[in-house]
């Protein structure tokens, strides 16, 4: 395939964008080279479940009778960060969606709207990102749709990916909260937001933070095979666990008590935070769920979690409507109590705090 070489780098072209010859050849040479191998059969791709015919308009799948759908889209920057890039954080961000439902993620798409310029080494190492995550979560990449724009009507790549999953484990919703479930969070909290940010300007700390970037499905199987009674699970992303917990009390109805001194959260996302005066719960994480968790099997949930590698620093952080504590005026609210005793609301992030995190 002919590239724009400038000082010795191909880079992308508006044709590749223009439906013809070149768009043929970068999704031959480069996705479908990536995804299948440079020498599998472009027209048909058994995956052992659907036989996917990669020139069609749409995949043709044999789908399961209940299912988990979702989209999401990814405008990070840096596109390479420390823990991954945006190609992995693709596929693990939808992939955690689907997981959190109690789906089995089974399909992805994967839409590519890619700036003139754009370095073919990096579209390959993005790919291949794709590529490696999609394998580790068992996820099927089987559609998707590449765009090309001008120079300066994006910011080098963005990505789309939409997700279908099986469930197979339901009735986990956020509005099953009652009071006296437990809150559980996988890991430490705040690495994603933290890496992403101190990368972007330039802020060297004395210890390197990086990504929790991660595909979470088979840590959260994990955990509901086990027949653990969870009500709830959410991964927490733009918002951080601030987030995730004020959505859980308005949707629920319900008060949630977090103690502060059982969050974990590394020393340099600490220091990160006290540095520009951030509170570590309102960033985000890409390899971190919170769960509510009926109490009589909240310990077994975190035997559970820190026998996987991606949850080995889970934790109990709370409780759910503890009647015996907090003001009665504090309804739908997140209550955090201090390291010296003192109860406070921690609120939903406000503001453009960390804009292009995911």
């Amino acid at each position: 395939m002919n590239y724009k070489k400038l000082n010795g780098d191909e880079k992308i072209l508006l044709s590749h964008g223009g439906g013809g010859r070149e768009t043929a050849a970068l999704i031959k040479d480069i996705l479908f080279a990536e995804f299948y191998g440079p020498d599998s059969n472009i027209i048909n791709y058994d995956n052992g479940q659907n036989q996917i015919k990669l020139l069609e308009d749409a995949a043709i799948l044999d789908s399961p009778k209940k299912i988990a759908f979702t989209t999401d889209s990814f405008t990070v920057s840096p596109i390479f960060f420390k823990g991954g890039d945006i190609g992995k954080l693709s596929v693990a961000g939808t992939v955690n969606d689907l997981s959190v439902m109690g789906a089995k993620p089974l399909f992805l798409s994967l839409g590519l709207i890619i700036e003139e310029g754009f370095l073919i080494e990096d579209l390959k190492r993005i790919i291949n990102s794709v590529v490696q995550e999609a394998k580790k979560s068992g996820v099927k990449i089987v559609t998707g749709d590449t765009k090309v724009v001008p120079v300066g009507k994006a910011d080098g790549i963005f990505i789309n990916t939409s997700g279908i999953g099986k469930v197979l484990y339901e009735n986990i919703s956020v509005y099953n909260i009652t009071d006296g479930d437990v809150v559980i969070v996988s890991g430490d909290i705040g690495d994603h937001g933290s890496a992403v940010m101190s990368q972007r300007d330039g802020i060297d700390m004395d210890v390197a933070i990086e990504s929790d970037c991660a595909s979470l499905w088979d840590m959260i199987e994990l955990v509901l095979r086990q027949g653990c009674r969870v009500n709830a699970i959410r991964d927490a992303t733009r918002g951080g666990l601030a987030a995730v917990l004020n959505e859980w009390a308005s949707a629920a109805g319900i008060n949630i008590h977090i103690e502060e001194n059982d969050i974990p959260i590394k020393d340099s996302v600490k220091g990160f935070c006290e540095f520009l005066g951030f509170e570590p719960y309102q960033l985000a994480c890409e390899g971190r769920v919170v769960f509510a968790v009926k109490p009589g099997y909240a310990n077994r949930v975190i035997e559970i979690l820190r026998s996987h590698p991606s949850g080995k620093n889970a934790k109990v952080i709370g409780i759910v409507g503890d009647k015996n504590r907090g003001d009665s005026r504090f309804k739908g609210k997140v209550i955090l109590r201090g390291i010296y005793g003192v109860d406070r609301l921690l609120d939903y992030p406000s503001g453009e705090l960390l804009p292009r995190i995911c």
